[in-house]
Order: C-alpha cells, then structure tokens, then sequence
C-alpha cells in the first residue's frame, strides 16, 4: 500500500513493512472465513439438484429393506430378520392378513370376510382367529405359507408409488406444477382414508350394529396406498422445486 521512493527513512521502511504484513493476515483471514461460505454454497448447489435422486435412494433403502427380512426369516437368519420386523413394526401395523408374503403357497392370506376367492385364508391358514391382533402383527410366517414382508400392502404401494414418481418427476425436468391441495384431499387422503377406516368395524365388537364389518383386499389397499403416495409427492416435489430456486437465487448459485 505504500510506495519507498529515494531518499527514505528507517521510520517510513518500518511503516511500509507494518502495512504490508497487516494487509497479508487480513487476505489470510479473508480466505480462511470464504472456505465455509464456498463449501455451504457447494453443498445447497448439490442439494438443489440432486434432492430427488436422495429422496428417492432413501425410499428405495427403506422399502428394499422389507423385503430383505422374509429372506433372511426363511434362511434361518432370525437374528437378524426380527430385529428389521421389530424397526418396521413401529411404523407400520403389520398384521399378517393385510401382509404379502414371499416364498410360499400363496403371495398373501386374506380373511375369511374379505371373501376372496382364494384357496387358504387366514384363519385357515395359521388356525388362529383374526380379531388376535397380537398374534397377527408378531406371525411372521412358516415354510408352507412363506414369510410376510416387512410392511404391509398399503404401505408397499405408497412408498412403491412415491419412489416410482421421483424417477418420473426428475427425468421430466422437475417441471411439473404442484398438485392442488383439494386434489390431494379427494384422490390422496379420500380413498385411503375411506378404505382403512371402514375396516375398524371388523376388528372388533361393540360397534353398532349400522356399521357393516367389512375388510379389504389387496388390490384395493394397494390402489389407494399408490393414490396416495402418488398425490402426496406430485404435490410436495414442485414445492420443493420452488424452494430450491429460491434458495439458488438468495445464495447466488448459478441456476
């Protein structure tokens, strides 16, 4: 910052000295404090586009994860299969007539009162009566029938659904507008929302009697298990697309 011209003093070499080693430390700070400003910058430009493809990955993970538990149940490898069941039993209920099973005589066993043209039921199957919640959510299977999947038919077309909608909406160019709530209401939360509550009367006494007991099928629950994983992430996905180019903006990432 400062020039020596000819003649000079001892005072002004000192001056210029001090200047320039206090102007090199403020470049070294300067360059320190940038490091994490370009790394957050780095890291939110990753993010902004390759959000999906984590989401997705991580679905992907989770779902494959139960099919992984009847493979190792029917290999001998219960060490390791009931502590997956027990992961997933928090989060989902499990019951083994509301479960598809593999490596047996039949792909699932629905109740007697689903009246499914189908060669064993539950109750036939395992002798046991279906109101044994209990028993149905811990049955993991046997080597006549199979074993059940982790997570239950509902469950497997939701996160199917999701992950299938992740791979479209990232190949289409994250282009898609986002799915008005009412929609999401009517096709999404509608159908599941009417197809599981109106099995609770027939898992237990003392309803009234106008309540008619009923129970779904496989087909049914993984219909509206796909509408609505399928409604849920069209609606969620274009919002999250819309955040990430507000935020790409705010932080001067080039889009």
């Amino acid at each position: 910052p400062y020039r020596l011209n000819y003649p000079f003093s001892v005072s002004e070499v000192e001056l210029a000295i001090n200047a320039a080693v206090k102007l090199q430390g403020e470049n070294r700070y300067m360059q320190e404090s940038t490091k994490p400003q370009n790394q957050e910058k780095r890291f939110h430009s990753w993010i902004s586009e390759n959000y999906v493809w984590v989401i997705t990955v991580f679905l992907s993970l989770y779902l494959g994860l139960s099919f992984l538990a009847p493979l190792l149940e029917s290999r001998g490898y219960s060490n390791f299969a009931k502590p997956i069941y027990g992961f997933y039993r928090l989060l989902c209920h499990q019951l083994a007539y509301r479960s598809y099973f593999i490596g047996g005589e039949q792909s699932y066993y629905p109740r007697t009162l689903a009246n499914l043209d189908i060669q064993l039921t539950y109750e036939t199957a395992t002798g046991v009566d279906a109101t044994d919640l209990i028993f149905a959510r811990n049955y993991l299977g046997s080597e006549r029938l199979g074993y059940k999947l982790a997570l239950c038919q509902r469950d497997i077309a939701i996160y199917g659904s999701m992950i299938i909608f992740g791979l479209i909406f990232q190949v289409t160019g994250r282009k898609m507008k986002s799915l008005p709530w009412y929609l999401l209401v009517i096709f999404g939360l509608g159908p599941i929302a009417m197809d599981g509550l109106s099995q609770l009367p027939g898992l237990a006494t003392g309803w009234p009697s106008w309540l008619p007991a009923r129970e779904s099928t496989p087909l049914l629950r993984s219909i509206t298990g796909a509408l609505f994983g399928v409604c849920t992430m069209w609606f969620l996905y274009p919002l999250m697309e819309e955040s990430m180019t507000i935020n790409k903006k705010r932080i001067n990432i080039p889009l």
